[in-house]
């Protein structure tokens, strides 16, 4: 046959497929009156038709409000959920009290990736129950969270909100949370996860006018990291950017959104300002000079909800400002169509379009089901993260744990004891047990418990003169003084200042690492020398003296609804503690470089640090021991684009079962360019029995190795050569082993 009756034989064929599949196409429109609705479409399809249904004003107000009621289309509704989701009954009704973890410090001092999937799980479905359930019928399902900054410096008043300093320890919290919250079905969310706050946003009392100024480099290789991770490996889409500017940019009219969060990471669905942020542009930044200039920028660079602030905006609103600029031709009606459509693919995502037949998740909080956050389940997780975010600080002579059988009396004193607090960014909670209450319920009517608030009229003291120990339970007021968070802003975006310069909290930074109650655990301990301090933080403190005397030092954080149960457990022997520590703990602010000093490489985090810390990133203690030997390296050399398996025997040489964190670290030895000193690059937290051992196995992916050329604007992996060091600390190195690099 000639060549050209082949082909247009071919020809004749592709006209028929072209035309069966567009009578399919259209039988299967038929069944539903709007082409959206059809679920076998894709998110592009059907987010473009749904905005193709739209008149200019409602694609507008759709830059406020993700729903589009003329079509029926929900609008998903938001809370915050870093570590709880946020929730009342109606506009302005009253709490909905949901499950409460400790603070998102607290949950990375777990360093329990697994766990912290389990909590995003709690409140994605939590989230998910009060959207469905009848009697609550809250549109919840974007939670504002996970937290994805880094906590550069011990002083910034929201380190609570962090995993800790470490971009890869932050990032895979991150991406655990989210996967949790997301769930795991391949079609549909069971709730929406939206990152924040982007990006390098540590710094509190001049945030809403200030620049963080660092390199290429350090975007790539630190600030930015837990949120690509939170893209790429969590699946997380939307998030929203912080009130500061990057080297004079503000984020909010920032590119590197479109040119790298968009482009290269994917995530664009939903970008949001923080609350207030773009009139910030105008009136704290003076980038701009009018909210018409702002709003069109902030669309070009990809943020597509104008979240409003806290009072009325200085300028124009969205709808007019648009309005005015579209016809000034300063923007087009395509790139509104272009947001929009981004933004409606998690409303798709989340099933709201579709019929609940055909998304898992919809029978959750149908009927009678019991409210979650009563039940053991996510009780349960509560208390589990409370536990294993416990840090063992000291423990001298082995004072802990205490035998309960041998004590007649403890005293239980300090402003924390009595109370668990919450911040910002917490809800009401079903129930909430302080350590006083934890150790009563522990004990029983058997032991008798000295109760002291303070030291007013020699309280504290004469309770721990009277008690066989006594345990003082200090730390930071997380709220800094005020009932209500709205109370507290300015109108600059920063907060009233804290009664006590060692406290902080969002909008204002710290201005000392001194623990004022610290004058209390003297007092208790010279009447006691059994005492335990319980320091209860939202941030490292420099208690040098505490250290140097007391005999033992537990950390925990605020906000945990089973604190108390926790810390109870960990006194008593019930759980063998073995939270690390997320950050460098210094011993004085002279240990520090200037606040507004945003490179880390002048001596900030484990990684630069200079100097001997109080207490070391990864560090924590347990009642028992642990034995490292046969480090293995699956190969000596790592070539470009691979992975090696690094190997190590573990085992428990104590006389109690007990969890250990193994880390590892890596060292650049011939690298021709500024590394840290050593960088976590894997970790695994492990539970060994008594004489147990366990051969832990960490991954090390070359690529993790690769640092970015700021000429080439690329990752460049170099020929070098790596000391693997392997430990229960940043400080401490129990085997090492060296292997060379391409």
């Amino acid at each position: 046959m000639h060549w050209t009756t082949i082909g247009k034989t071919a020809m004749r064929m592709l006209r028929f497929s072209i035309l069966g599949l567009c009578a399919l196409y259209v039988h299967a429109q038929s069944q539903y009156e709007y082409p959206f609705q059809n679920p076998k479409l894709s998110l592009d399809q059907r987010a473009g038709n749904i905005v193709s249904l739209m008149t200019l004003d409602e694609k507008i107000a759709a830059l406020q409000n993700a729903g589009v009621p003329r079509l029926n289309i929900t609008n998903p509704g938001a809370s915050e959920g870093i570590h709880t989701v946020v929730g009342r009954v109606g506009p302005g009704g009253p709490p909905i009290a949901t499950t409460s973890f400790s603070q998102v410090y607290g949950m990375g001092e777990t360093w329990d990736p697994a766990l912290i999937k389990r909590a995003g799980a709690v409140e994605g479905y939590e989230a998910r129950y009060l959207t469905q359930n009848a009697k609550y019928k809250r549109n919840i399902l974007i939670l504002f969270g996970p937290t994805s900054d880094l906590a550069r410096d011990p002083r910034w008043g929201r380190t609570d909100e962090s995993y800790g300093e470490d971009p890869y320890l932050t990032g895979t919290m991150v991406v655990s949370f989210i996967e949790g919250m997301q769930g795991d079905d391949p079609k549909y969310w069971q709730a929406a996860a939206l990152l924040k706050h982007f990006f390098a946003n540590s710094n509190e009392t001049t945030r809403g006018s200030s620049s963080s100024d660092f390199d290429e480099r350090l975007m790539r290789e630190y600030y930015s990291v837990p949120f690509r991770m939170g893209f790429v490996e969590g699946g997380a889409r939307s998030y929203m950017t912080s009130y500061n500017a990057w080297n004079g940019v503000p984020m909010d009219m920032n590119p590197v959104l479109k040119d790298v969060v968009a482009k290269e990471w994917g995530a664009d669905w939903i970008v949001t300002p923080d609350a207030g942020a773009l009139d910030h542009v105008v009136d704290l930044h003076h980038y701009m000079k009018t909210m018409q200039e702002v709003y069109v920028q902030a669309l070009k660079v990809g943020i597509n909800s104008l979240l409003p602030g806290f009072g009325p905006s200085i300028g124009p609103t969205p709808h007019d400002a648009l309005k005015q600029a579209l016809a000034e031709k300063q923007i087009t009606e395509a790139e509104i169509d272009s947001a929009i459509e981004r933004k409606l693919k998690t409303t798709i995502k989340l099933g709201l379009v579709d019929p609940p037949a055909s998304d898992p998740y919809s029978k959750i909080g149908a009927g009678d089901e019991p409210e979650p956050w009563n039940a053991d389940k996510d009780r349960t997780v509560a208390r589990q993260i409370a536990r294993e975010s416990v840090v063992l600080l000291k423990n001298a002579s082995a004072l802990l744990p205490l035998n309960k059988n041998a004590l007649k009396s403890i005293a239980v004193v300090g402003p924390n004891a009595a109370k668990v607090r919450f911040d910002f960014y917490s809800g009401a909670t079903p129930y909430a047990i302080s350590v006083l209450q934890g150790i009563q319920d522990k004990l029983g009517s058997s032991v008798k418990v000295n109760y002291a608030e303070n030291n007013d009229n020699d309280a504290a003291v004469n309770a721990a003169k009277s008690s066989g120990v006594a345990v003082v339970v200090v730390g930071n007021d997380p709220m800094c003084g005020v009932a209500n968070p709205f109370q507290a802003f300015n109108p600059d975006a920063s907060t009233k200042p804290c009664p006590d310069p060692g406290m902080g909290r969002e909008g204002r930074d710290r201005e000392s690492l001194d623990l004022a109650q610290e004058g209390l655990v003297k007092q208790v301990y010279a009447a006691n020398p059994k005492t335990i301090v319980v320091l209860v933080s939202s941030f490292p403190y420099a208690i040098n003296w505490s250290q140097a005397n007391v005999p033992a030092i537990l950390h925990i954080t605020h906000a945990a609804q089973e604190q108390g149960t926790a810390i109870a457990d960990v006194l008593f022997g019930d759980y063998n503690p073995a939270g690390r520590l997320v950050q460098t703990w210094p011993k004085s602010l002279d240990q520090l470089p200037p606040m507004m000093d945003y490179d880390i490489r002048h001596g900030r985090t484990y990684m630069y640090f200079k100097g001997e810390p109080l207490y070391p990133f990864g560090y924590g203690l347990s009642y028992t021991t642990f034995k490292y030997s046969k480090l293995h390296v699956s190969a000596d050399h790592l070539a470009d684009g691979g992975t090696i398996s690094v190997s190590v025997d573990v085992t428990n040489t104590g006389k109690r079962d007990g969890d250990d964190v193994v880390q590892m670290y890596a060292t650049h030895l011939d690298s021709k360019v500024d590394r840290p000193a050593e960088q976590l690059e894997g970790f695994k937290r492990v539970n060994l029995a008594v004489g147990q051992t366990k051969t832990v196995e960490l991954p090390l992916k070359a690529e993790a190795l690769a640092y970015w050329d700021v000429k080439a604007h690329q990752w460049v992996l170099e020929k070098d050569k790596i000391k693997i060091t392997v430990g229960s600390s940043s400080a401490d190195s129990r085997a090492e082993k060296a292997i060379s690099v391409r």
